[in-house]
């Protein structure tokens, strides 16, 4: 339990989560007597695994998705569909998020493709920057929860389970999240006098926006059903939705230049290497605390301290409620999934709908203080600061919550889709 405690202070000190897992991880094999090359080899077999070549594609198409200008005609779609009603520009921010979702997988890229749209129009139209930059935030964390999804797959890899399953379970928990967050949206926009549209946009024009946005539509149904039909594998999804933006965008909307492509490859180089730096330096750690019996040490305590299941589930969300506000999602999963994998096998909890539970619980934490860092992204883009977001975003902080509890003890959210297509 040391190296857990060691691992914990050195991030607290303000070292990156993934040289914090390099250094606790190096320390432990001198201690333990295993020569250095150890540290290269674990690294290396981390991060070789075909199925996470998806990570970077899944980043790449999200890129192209919004520089090709798709995510501007689903924006303007969704507006011209609910866009007349109370809080209608918040509905639409919160359903253009699911849209992106369906396509990125990542939380980040949600909240700044799509709050750099709409948090700026919101506000021009008499929206409160303290209520828009949490919305969008809580929005984002759709991202890693909708199909497809960057933890899910992490933990698919690590966890030694189907992904394509784990896609499948998290299509009605990222819908339940979606719905919360516009239910609550709606009363708010009543109360306050958020108006939307000032009448409903006439037919042809809604049909017309739909058919601009047909394009961009078509691109998650191709990647969901793909996977789901069993079509192609998730990492072979992300190859086609490569693809697919990278022709709409510079072929049929014309939008997408050569520096548009350069600044998308770029910055998906970026992303991707902060990623797979993080899985390469857990890969280490996981070997290093299986070595020494760190899990089954976990195990035996909560074990000899717990009775029955579900109230296992509800000291697991806690603690990764509490660890998903200063730990990335991506560090998270790969830090807690040897450590409580053994106790869900032990209580005969189905992994599918335990890599759910997970990945809800930790995308909370991308929007809740401290360091939620879909927060920063928000504020950054309505130029407000984490304390004014506070007041309006403990609500909606509640009603993902409540989502999480749903899905913690109903495990049919996340199973009947995949037992459905299996």
């Amino acid at each position: 339990m040391i190296i857990i405690l060691a691992l914990f202070l050195v991030f607290l000190l303000g070292v990156p989560i993934a040289f914090s897992l390099g250094m606790v991880s190096l320390g432990q094999i001198l201690i333990d007597g295993f020569p250095p090359l150890v540290v290269i080899q674990r690294m290396f077999t981390g991060a070789d695994s075909i199925a996470l070549t998806a990570i970077p594609l899944f980043i790449l198409s999200g890129a192209l998705m919004f520089r090709g200008g798709m995510s501007k005609r689903i924006v303007n779609f969704a507006d011209l569909l609910i866009g007349h009603m109370p809080s209608g520009l918040a509905m639409v921010s919160i359903l253009a998020c699911m849209f992106f979702a369906a396509i990125t997988g990542s939380a980040i890229a949600a909240t700044a493709a799509i709050g750099g749209i709409m948090i700026p129009l919101m506000v021009e139209k008499g929206y409160h920057k303290e209520f828009c930059a949490p919305l969008l935030a809580c929005g984002g964390s759709i991202g890693p929860i909708i199909p497809p999804s960057i933890p899910l797959l992490i933990f698919g890899v690590m966890a030694n389970v189907s992904v394509a399953k784990l896609f499948m379970g998290g299509f009605l928990p990222g819908l339940l999240m979606g719905a919360g967050l516009m239910i609550y949206s709606y009363f708010i926009g009543k109360k306050r006098n958020y108006i939307g549209r000032p009448a409903r946009a006439p037919f042809k024009e809604v049909l017309k926006a739909g058919k601009d946005a047909l394009l961009a539509l078509l691109m998650p149904v191709i990647i969901i059903g793909g996977i789901m039909s069993g079509l192609f594998t998730p990492t072979e999804s992300g190859t086609i939705a490569v693809f697919y933006a990278l022709i709409i965008g510079m072929f049929v909307y014309r939008e997408l230049g050569i520096s548009d492509l350069w600044h998308a490859l770029a910055d998906s180089a970026k992303s991707t290497g902060q990623v797979l730096v993080v899985v390469a330096f857990a890969s280490l750690f996981t070997w290093v605390i299986t070595v020494n019996n760190i899990p089954q040490e976990v195990s035996a305590f909560l074990n000899a301290t717990i009775s029955n299941k579900y109230m296992l589930l509800l000291v697991i969300n806690i603690i990764l409620l509490i660890a998903g506000t200063f730990i990335d999602t991506t560090s998270a999963v790969v830090i807690f999934t040897p450590l409580f994998l053994p106790l869900a096998q032990m209580y005969g909890i189905d992994l599918i709908h335990f890599g759910l539970i997970m990945a809800v619980n930790l995308t909370i934490g991308m929007c809740t203080p401290p360091l939620g860092v879909c927060l920063f992204v928000s504020g950054s883009i309505a130029k407000i600061s984490l304390k004014e977001q506070f007041k309006d975003l403990l609500p909606m902080i509640g009603v993902l919550i409540i989502v999480l509890l749903l899905v913690t003890y109903i495990p049919q959210i996340v199973l009947v889709v995949p037992n459905l297509f299996s």
